[in-house]
């Protein structure tokens, strides 16, 4: 099998960075604004407005949401021989209307003229839950944030506690209104980060050995131990922002890992903040968009998911161009 040379090598990764840059960009503005579709339609009072699309047509809206067709032509403004069949699109293009705005614009009409939907029925506790978690869970709906806070911490330094399901609950909470999302990912990524370099100073000062013996107390079972090590290996520096993204459940253990084998405390910030600030955005806009209904959640997945896989190739990509460039400066 023929092998590429480093020149070769350097071009097709340099491509491959700009593929995945180009498709990180086309896919964090399409989840920005199906994140901004989201919050409108929370705004009005209908979470199931969330999944109108511009290719959708005034018959389809009207159909679909079970509003009539001239009292949602009216509530639009749209001249009354609009066509049924004319698309969202093409009705803000005539209207000479931003197209986020006019589908905001259609979400108010349907919320307004929707007829009243009945109250869903009252959750029950999940049935997995453990006591440990089901009592973690009740105290983030009754303290908060500090309650949030802790539970990442901890988790992040390698106790069993949901860290998953607390930010999914957090999402549902400020799809509510009852937390800030902003607050809530602020205080995510930073209690998560200092999680983290608590568990990296402790594998500091651990060490290897005693690791060994007593990591399990920690995570660090001997299961772990070797996927981490299959990951550093085959990924290197990617691996920790993997470890916090793709792969999550590995993050304590890497933790671990990486402080007793004395890697780069910059190296390993600069990787896995990104990788927090990706899953904090993914948890929490799982609770966020599930709270509305799963298809609304669907889409805001599909997009986000595609923006992290994209920045993981781009990543990828670059670390092949700097190892590959770096014999050339010496």
């Amino acid at each position: 099998m023929r092998r590429f040379g480093p020149v070769w090598t350097r071009r097709i990764a340099l491509g491959a960075l700009l593929f995945a840059a180009l498709a990180s960009v086309m896919l964090g503005v399409r989840s920005y604004r199906t994140f901004q579709l989201l919050q409108s339609a929370y705004a009005v009072g209908l979470p199931d407005a969330s999944t109108i699309r511009p290719w959708m047509t005034l018959r389809y809206v009207a159909d679909a949401y079970r509003v009539p067709l001239p009292a949602l032509r009216g509530r639009l403004g749209a001249p009354e021989d609009a066509a049924p069949d004319a698309t969202l699109k093409s009705l803000a293009e005539d209207a000479d209307t931003a197209l986020l705005a006019y589908v905001q614009r259609v979400q108010r009409a349907v919320a307004e003229a929707a007829p009243p939907q009945a109250a869903p029925p009252a959750a029950a506790s999940p049935s997995g839950l453990s006591a440990t978690s089901e009592a973690l869970v009740s105290a983030l709906l009754v303290y908060g944030y500090p309650a949030l806070a802790l539970t990442l911490l901890l988790g992040a330094v390698g106790l069993p506690l949901p860290s998953g399901l607390s930010m999914i609950l957090a999402g549902a909470l400020a799809a509510q209104g009852r937390m800030s999302w902003l607050a809530a990912s602020a205080l995510a990524v930073l209690a998560s980060m200092l999680g983290d370099l608590a568990g990296y100073a402790i594998g500091r000062a651990a060490g290897g050995p005693l690791l060994d013996r007593h990591g399990r107390w920690l995570g660090l079972t001997p299961a772990r131990r070797a996927r981490v090590d299959r990951l550093f290996d085959r990924w290197g520096a990617l691996g920790v922002f993997l470890s916090r993204s793709l792969v999550s459940f590995l993050s304590s253990a890497v933790n671990l890992v990486a402080g007793a084998s004395r890697y780069r405390l910059g190296k390993f910030v600069a990787f896995g903040l990104p990788g927090r600030v990706a899953w904090t955005s993914a948890y929490l806009g799982l609770g966020y968009t599930v709270s509305g209904g799963l298809e609304p959640a669907a889409d805001f997945l599909r997009s986000l998911t595609g923006l992290l896989v994209a920045l993981a190739a781009a990543a990828a990509a670059g670390v092949i161009l700097v190892r590959g460039s770096a014999p050339a400066r010496r």
